[in-house]
């Protein structure tokens, strides 16, 4: 089992930053390819950012590329995601989710461990 908790969620004006941290425990997530995903009000859990085991590979979501940057430490069993240029569109609840696919995968129902979740709201 991998529990993981999410901070650094926050309230933030159009063009600001915030990052986002993911600590894993329970187990290492060396094993685990790791992703980021939002779900804004009334719609459904989208795809954000995700990693492999290495970090060798990423992927994003169109919306965010240029503008996130997903990371890990290993070491720390801890994943961020660096959100800049936020806009109005970014407000959400941000979830961190662990697979079993080293490499990553975008699909949401590959994940087996999920977090809480964390607010992030962008004023316009």
């Amino acid at each position: 089992q991998v529990q993981l908790v999410e901070s650094g969620g926050g309230l933030v004006q159009a063009g600001g930053s915030l990052r986002l941290s993911c600590a894993a425990s329970g187990r290492t997530i060396r094993s685990y390819g790791m992703g980021w995903f939002r779900q804004a009000p009334g719609k459904e859990r989208d795809f954000v950012a995700a990693i492999s085991w290495s970090g060798g590979r990423i992927y994003y979501t169109d919306p965010v590329k240029g503008r996130f940057t997903i990371a890990r430490d290993n070491a720390k069993n801890t994943v961020f995601l660096q959100m800049n240029s936020l806009k109005a569109e970014d407000t959400a609840v941000y979830y961190c989710a662990a697979t079993n696919d080293i490499m990553g995968t975008t699909e949401g129902k590959m994940y087996d461990y999920w977090g809480q979740g964390i607010q992030v709201t962008v004023s316009s």
